[in-house]
């Protein structure tokens, strides 16, 4: 939840997030914390039902020595909130919004869940939840609603003509641009452009529902669409298997019409 902060220094990132206003974030997991943040959240979107509640920043990336604490407020009272809410009708779906793969699986092991928000762990860059993560979420009905599929911006911009790429978050390490550099290489040869490829790879995938891009103003949603809407040959996956730049099991988006 946030809560006014009048000594809030507005002219520097606070959490990761530049903003003006003068609120700061303020962790809560329990019982109560989730029904105030719930009411609160109602108040800001003027809102009287809400089709998805996410819950935030649960896990050791964010909370570090803290994880154990916060975990146990929501196993012990935050997910009971959790399943009022859906039950009363208030809500229609509950999930987490994460960056890491291992707070869902141990979520998953307390309750049901009917969509994880998770943040740039199967991208073209990355696809390790294939084998264990992402076939769990299928046995438990839960959808992947895929955010950061740029991984924080180098799947957007490349590295051929950009310099200083940033990579989950910070500068990338040589061993991903290298990486991006021979992906971009293979685009080269079909003509086809690294966002689009970027955009499209993680649909294939049966457990991910939908993938959230940048959307900061009216040109990226146009170029957006576009992206989405590239035809990628057949080939083009193919020759990224082969070349060991993406899983070989991993399922691809068929060519032959726009999504």
């Amino acid at each position: 939840m946030i809560k006014p902060d009048p000594h809030a220094d507005v002219t520097h990132l606070r959490h990761g997030f530049a903003t003006p206003m003068p609120f700061d974030a303020q962790y809560d997991y329990s019982y109560d914390g989730i029904m105030r943040s719930f009411e609160d959240s109602q108040q800001r979107l003027g809102l009287a039902e809400i089709d998805i509640l996410l819950v935030h920043d649960l896990g050791v990336d964010t909370h570090a020595e803290r994880d154990a604490f916060y975990f146990m407020q929501f196993e012990q009272g935050g997910y009971r909130a959790l399943e009022e809410l859906k039950t009363s009708g208030q809500i229609k779906a509950v999930g987490l919004g994460v960056n890491e793969v291992e707070i869902c699986q141990r979520a998953m092991a307390i309750g049901q869940f009917d969509c994880f928000l998770l943040a740039g762990r199967y991208s073209l860059l990355e696809q390790q939840p294939l084998d264990d993560f992402l076939p769990a979420c299928i046995e438990h009905g839960a959808s992947i609603i895929l955010g950061g599929p740029y991984n924080s911006g180098i799947l957007a911009t490349g590295v051929r003509h950009f310099q200083n790429p940033y990579y989950n978050y910070q500068p990338a390490s040589q061993e991903i641009i290298d990486k991006v550099a021979k992906i971009e290489a293979v685009c080269v040869d079909h003509n086809v452009t690294l966002a689009a490829a970027a955009l499209q790879f993680p649909l294939a995938h049966p457990a991910v529902a939908s993938v959230i891009p940048g959307l900061g103003n009216e040109k990226r949603v146009h170029k957006t669409v576009e992206l989405f809407n590239q035809v990628i040959p057949n080939q083009f996956w193919q020759d990224l298997k082969t070349a060991g730049l993406i899983a070989q099991h991993a399922p691809t988006p068929e060519s032959g019409e726009a999504l």
